[in-house]
C-alpha cells in the first residue's frame, strides 16, 4: 500500500521529455570515447545530436504539461555531465585543464543544491552561471567540429588557454553563488524574493 505512492510519481516522470534529457547521460560516455579514439566526424555527429534533444525536452515539457523540478534537475544534469566528459576526453589530448571538469559537476552540485532542487524547488541560475553552462557546450564542442570538417579558425594551442578561462569563471560563479548563500537570513524567514517565485 505505501509503495503505491512512490510507484506513481515515478512512473509520472517517465515521458518523452526526461527521456530524451536521458539520452545525453548515455552521450557522456560515448563521447569520451569518441574523443579519446579520435572520431571526429561522429562525434560531431553525436554533439548536434546532443544539441537538439536539449532544445527540443524543455519544449516538449511545456507543449505537454509535464514540466517538474525533476525534469529540469534532469535537463540540467545530463548537460553537466556531457561537457564534463567532453571537457575530460579533451584533456587526452591536450586541449583542457584537467581541473576543468573537476569544476563542472561541483558547480552543478552547487547550484543544484543551493536551488533546493532535490526538494521540489525550481532551479536559479546566476547570471555568470547561465553564461558558463553556455560557454561549456561551445568548448567541449568546439575542437571536435574543427577536425571534423577540417577547418580551423582557433589553433588548437589557444584551447588550453580558453579553458583556464572557463576554470576562473566557474571559480567565480561558485565563490558568488556561496557568498550569496552566506549573505541569507538564517532564523529561517524567506527575504525579499527568495520564497521560491524567481523565475
Amino acid at each position: 500500500m505505501l509503495t503505491l505512492p512512490v510507484h506513481t510519481s515515478l512512473m509520472s516522470h517517465i515521458n518523452l521529455p526526461n527521456l530524451l534529457s536521458a539520452s545525453r547521460l548515455v552521450m557522456a560516455g560515448v563521447m569520451v570515447w569518441l574523443i579519446a579514439e579520435s572520431a571526429w566526424v561522429i562525434a560531431a555527429a553525436v554533439i548536434w545530436l546532443a544539441v537538439a534533444t536539449d532544445v527540443l525536452d524543455g519544449f516538449l515539457a511545456r507543449r505537454l504539461g509535464t514540466s517538474s523540478s525533476l525534469g529540469g534537475a534532469l535537463d540540467h544534469g545530463s548537460d553537466a555531465l556531457l561537457v564534463t566528459a567532453m571537457t575530460f576526453a579533451l584533456t587526452f589530448h591536450g586541449w583542457a585543464p584537467i581541473l576543468l571538469p573537476i569544476l563542472i559537476p561541483a558547480a552543478f552540485l552547487q547550484y543544484l543544491l543551493d536551488s533546493r532542487a532535490l526538494q521540489g524547488q525550481p532551479l536559479r541560475a546566476s547570471f555568470l552561471g547561465r553564461y558558463n553552462g553556455i560557454a561549456y557546450y561551445f568548448y567541449a564542442g568546439w575542437p571536435v567540429q574543427q577536425l571534423a570538417i577540417g577547418l580551423t579558425p582557433i589553433p588548437f594551442d589557444w584551447f588550453i588557454w580558453i579553458g583556464w578561462g572557463l576554470v576562473l569563471t566557474t571559480v567565480i560563479s561558485m565563490l558568488d553563488r556561496l557568498a550569496t548563500l552566506l549573505s541569507k537570513p538564517v532564523n529561517g524567514q524567506s527575504g525579499p524574493g527568495q520564497d521560491g517565485n524567481e523565475s
